[in-house]
């Protein structure tokens, strides 16, 4: 079996390893997802008791759904769901637990179960209509979920199911409105995935209302099924409306209060936490370069201005934050940009608590141990971006700067903590996967078990920094290399902010290993607007995308082939999806001297035709720079006259009809330019495929594209 064929029936290797851990409020039970094994892709629910070290099935979605169930199919609005967390996998896609961790809520098939993790006794539980998002209050007595649409029920009604079974709607109205979700752009590109948040009593929450009745309507159609009817989507598009959002404190017992802030000035929300202490919310402004970390008074609905979030170019604040420490200080996130600093750190009341070396990613909890109050836990990196390492962070009051590195092997790292308990995910160049690591204080007391299936590689990615401006890059030979044969290349491309893909995980490398035993010399580099670095590399590509982004792209490859004689430049090829798509066709169109052919997935082809937030983050508004987003219009670009016949250099276009993220019209529209100028292409679409095109999809691409490279290499 070759490998997209194993990779498209392992789901890239990671069917049957867990995932999704999270740790229970006493440190008792660790929970996860995981699949039977290398080639079952139905996720079932599991537990660890952590005092025995044994694993015990919750839950098995065929044992729910019964054997002749379909376990890949979910409802239109699960599905837009696990689009948005660029989830593949089939069976229970997401938990909830309440904050014991003795009741977890999920959903299957638009049902809804509740599973008791101490006895092990998981029911269905009668609802008035499918299910989305389903989340046990607090103290584990009720269950609040979202109405998916259904025959006689409306998406987006927001209900609680009391203990005694009866279903109560506690906010519902007509179509272009919707309680308890997130919408389009809080969870695409803010990563709000949630619309309500339960009190820490269960007795109220916190609704978003979002009414999208104003928005343009863009409507899907899959071609290779005519007899099916347009799907309508809501598309916030760049320069137009945004849907309307609003946060409500709902009592069950009919109680409301409006959560009062200037949404017309800060009309994103970008994070809501409901903790001990009260409730938070991040919002900021539509140029999204202000915004203000607000408290709320769940009485009134009153808002207090706890910090200002501020950066001339767009504010980025850190997941995890904002926080209520013990204490009461408020942590805050944000950047240390004065005094020689460019560091990403965290504030506790306007007190710095990191280390300016530290580039801090994520907040994920509270350590308890060795100082009171308690320490918290972070992920960071500290001078070199490919690793992330775990950090013990002090809060206390006078105590200086303190961060002291807990993880020791080189990688990349991630860990959930619950009571005394913290649960490390370990990824590196040294082995497959993500080891995780259940710790009891200072003591390993078990492995999450895995039956994910090996890989068939162990690729060794040959990572350094080149330029002055130090950028992060990846050279991967074939497994046969032998010094002084010169190779093609492949530069494999993302580039676009918010994402790294030159990380000491072998994961990253496995797709790349195919294509370098293919005969190429594979590389990737981390420009310029990516994270891990410093904030000022991060955003120095504000309104000038393109430039930057490109520019980083080819000196890297030009320093590459300064200290590897191997790669031929004379022979180079550039792929990417998504972003990367859109950079893989602006370095063809526009250094055709060195890019002789280019694979474009699902490349955003005209910033006016993409997404408010993100566009308008790096661009600005449409209104005030035109000539920015012309500039970086890739059908402005190809409607250009070609100059010399010779360097009108091949493009293999691919988009997944169903794709609601980047829709197919930016392919098309793409295309017609290049025909227009007699620019040769080829378009392959994928009907019923979404932006990920995941599955056997994805994989059996592979073999198109190396088809297209080796004709025109």
């Amino acid at each position: 079996m070759d490998y997209p064929e194993l990779a498209a029936r392992t789901r890239s290797f990671s069917n049957g390893a867990p995932r999704a851990v999270s740790v229970t409020g006493d440190g008792a039970r660790v929970v996860f997802l995981r699949s039977a094994g290398p080639e079952d892709p139905a996720d079932a629910l599991w537990l660890l008791d952590v005092d025995s070290g044994t694993e015990r099935l919750v839950a098995e979605p065929a044992r729910l759904l019964g054997p002749d169930a379909d376990l890949g199919q979910i409802s239109p609005g699960e599905r837009a769901m696990r689009e948005r967390r660029r989830l593949d996998a089939a069976g229970i896609g997401s938990y909830a637990l309440d904050n014991a961790g003795r009741v977890a809520a999920f959903a299957l098939a638009g049902r809804l179960f509740r599973a008791d993790l101490v006895h092990g006794d998981v029911v269905e539980v009668t609802t008035a209509g499918p299910v989305l998002d389903p989340r046990p209050d607090p103290t584990g007595q009720r269950l609040a979920y979202v109405t998916d649409a259904a025959d006689g029920v409306r998406r987006g009604e927001l209900r609680v199911v009391e203990t005694d079974g009866t279903d109560v709607l506690l906010a519902g109205e007509d179509a272009g409105v919707t309680w308890g979700l997130a919408e389009h752009i809080g969870a695409e590109e803010f990563h709000r995935f949630r619309g309500y948040w339960w009190s820490p009593d269960g007795r109220s929450m916190l609704a978003a209302r979002v009414d999208e009745s104003r928005l343009p309507r863009w409507y899907l159609h899959d071609p290779a099924h005519p007899q099916t009817p347009p799907t309508p989507v809501a598309y916030p598009v760049s320069g137009g409306r945004n849907a309307e959002v609003s946060l409500h404190l709902l009592d069950l017992d009919g109680g409301w209060v409006d959560v009062h802030w200037d949404r017309e000035t800060y009309p994103y929300l970008t994070s809501v936490v409901w903790a001990d202490g009260g409730p938070l919310l991040t919002v900021l402004r539509r140029t999204q370069q202000h915004g203000l970390v607000l408290a709320v008074d769940p009485r009134t609905g009153e808002t207090q201005v706890h910090a200002e979030l501020a950066d001339p170019r767009w504010v980025e604040p850190i997941p995890g934050t904002p926080a209520h420490l013990p204490d009461g200080r408020v942590l805050v996130g944000g950047e240390l940009a004065h005094d020689g600093y460019d560091a990403r750190c965290l504030f506790a009341d306007g007190t710095l608590l990191t280390p300016p070396s530290l580039y801090v990613r994520r907040v994920v909890g509270r350590l308890p141990g060795e100082h009171a109050p308690p320490d918290l836990l972070v992920e960071a990196s500290d001078s070199e971006p490919s690793q992330r390492h775990l950090y013990r962070v002090r809060t206390v009051i006078g105590g200086g700067v303190d961060a002291r590195r807990i993880t020791t092997d080189p990688g990349w790292h991630s860990a959930v903590v619950g009571g005394n308990v913290l649960v490390v995910g370990a990824t590196g160049l040294d082995h497959p996967g993500t080891r995780w690591t259940v710790w009891q204080g200072d003591r390993e007391v078990a492995v999450l078990r895995s039956s994910a299936a090996t890989p068939p590689y162990a690729p060794r990615p040959v990572l350094e920094r080149v330029t002055d401006r130090r950028l992060p890059t990846a050279v991967l030979y074939p497994g046969s290399h032998v010094a002084g044969r010169r190779l093609p290349v492949l530069l494999d491309v993302y580039g676009g902010p918010g994402h790294q893909e030159v990380v000491a995980a072998r994961a990253a490398w496995l797709e790349r290993q195919w294509w370098a035993d293919a005969g190429f010399a594979v590389v990737t580099v981390d420009n310029r607007g990516t994270p891990g670095v410093a904030p000022s590399f991060e955003k120095a590509v504000h309104r000038r995308l393109a430039d930057v982004v490109l520019t980083d792209q080819v000196d890297a490859l030009t320093a590459l082939a300064g200290k590897h004689p191997d790669l031929d430049l004379d022979r180079v090829a550039v792929r990417g999806w998504s972003f990367g798509g859109w950079l893989a066709a602006l370095a063809v169109l526009r250094h055709p001297e060195l890019f002789r052919c280019g694979i474009v997935g699902a490349p955003v082809t005209d910033w006016a035709l993409y997404n408010t937030a993100y566009t308008e983050r790096y661009l600005g508004p449409p209104e005030d720079g035109p000539d920015v987003y012309a500039h970086h219009s890739l059908v402005e670009l190809a409607a250009d006259p070609v100059g010399d016949p010779a360097e009108a250099r091949p493009l293999l276009l691919i988009h997944g009809l169903a794709d609601d993220n980047v829709v197919a019209a930016h392919t098309l529209r793409l295309s017609a330019a290049l025909l227009a100028t007699g620019r040769p292409h080829a378009v392959l679409p994928l009907p019923g495929a979404t932006h990920q095109a995941a599955g056997g999809l994805t994989q059996r691409l592979l073999h198109q594209e190396l088809t297209f490279l080796h004709t025109h290499l």
